[in-house]
């Protein structure tokens, strides 16, 4: 079973982070010598000066799975993040349930990098790999299923996509589910590559 670990220099952890893993452990940054399971996931605040120091220990003591949470995201702090090894990048204050979210993704091994980056991310690949996957590789999906697929590949967001198709985010949200279980992919840049191969 995964734990949950926030490591912060006072430790004390955004109370959005709190409700999201009630029963998680703060611990502050001199505490975080704890041994930790290959399973869990252990959340670095990016307020900690020695973080990306941090970050190479965690992974070097076999945490497969570590967050950088920061309270004013930046691109290169997230390539920095992304760069140093950790699965995932988020805002210190987002709401509980893509907290959750983002513990699920990177749990099975997904990336998570906001929306944003990633957004720009798949726009950049769809640039070099144009969404024309062949038919054998969608013909699993529903017609829909393929719409939000292909504009997923070109880089657009959840709510750009309920917009042009005309449903709700969380429909959006339950197509991909379905996606990415039908075409055995972790995250939205594994779907664009797929797409675009």
């Amino acid at each position: 079973m995964s734990r949950h670990y926030f490591i912060a220099p006072i430790g004390t952890a955004p109370a959005r982070w709190h409700a999201a893993f009630p029963d998680a452990e703060v611990l502050t940054g001199a505490d975080a010598g704890t041994a930790y399971d290959a399973a869990d996931t252990v959340w670095l605040s990016a307020t900690l000066e020695d973080w990306p120091a941090r970050l190479r220990s965690l992974l070097a003591a076999g945490v497969r799975a570590v967050v950088v949470l920061s309270w004013q995201p930046q691109q290169h702090e997230a390539l920095q993040a992304l760069d140093g090894g950790a699965r995932g990048y988020c805002h210190a204050l987002a709401a509980p349930e893509q907290l959750r979210e983002v513990a699920v993704v990177v749990h099975h091994g997904g990336l998570w990098i906001g929306a944003d980056l990633m957004s720009r991310v798949i726009a950049a690949v769809s640039r070099v790999l144009p969404a024309t996957a062949p038919a054998s590789t969608l013909d699993t999906l529903s017609p829909r299923e393929q719409e939000v697929a292909r504009a997923v590949a070109q880089g657009h967001s959840n709510k750009e996509i309920a917009r042009q198709l005309g449903i709700t985010e969380r429909t959006v949200k339950a197509h991909l589910g379905t996606v990415f279980e039908k075409l055995g992919v972790r995250d939205r840049l594994q779907l664009a590559l797929r797409v675009g191969r």
